[in-house]
């Protein structure tokens, strides 16, 4: 399967990435068929030099059945090549877990739900299994 993917260069923290499409077993660096481009994420988003496309050849490769992955479908929707992926599930991993205990137990109505229909139908149960306790009770008495 063709994957148009990001290939890692430059030097020790300061990457610059090419964006190249390769045969998806082929190793992240390694083989590739053609560069596509490049992104440097190190400079400001506005600024031109941050990322460069060869646009023909990326339409040619997207006709040739080539998958984007994540990061550079984003990189091609943002530069309007093609439409915008879908924003996928973000974890809360970012969020120091002091703080994300904080949000679960305020924020979630949803989660809260499920912990207050159990604690309602709790008392239920037991009052229905002292009953049989206090109607054996009344008996013994008798």
């Amino acid at each position: 399967m063709l994957k148009m993917r990001l290939s890692i260069g430059g030097t020790k923290k300061r990457p610059v990435y090419k964006i190249v499409v390769a045969d998806s077993r082929f190793p992240r660096d390694g083989r590739f068929i053609e560069k596509l481009g490049f992104f440097n994420p190190l400079l400001p988003k506005d600024k031109r030099e941050r990322v460069g496309l060869d646009l023909e050849r990326i339409k040619y490769w997207l006709g040739q059945g080539a998958r984007p992955t994540t990061r550079v479908a984003r990189i091609l929707g943002e530069n309007e090549v093609m439409p915008m992926p879908a924003k996928g599930n973000n974890p809360k991993k970012a969020i120091p877990k002091k703080d994300r205990k904080k949000e679960g137990e305020t924020g979630d109505a949803k989660a809260e739900a499920p912990k207050e229909e159990a604690k309602a139908e709790a008392p239920k149960e037991e009052a229905k299994a002292e009953a049989p306790k206090e109607e054996a009770k009344a008996e013994e008495k008798k």
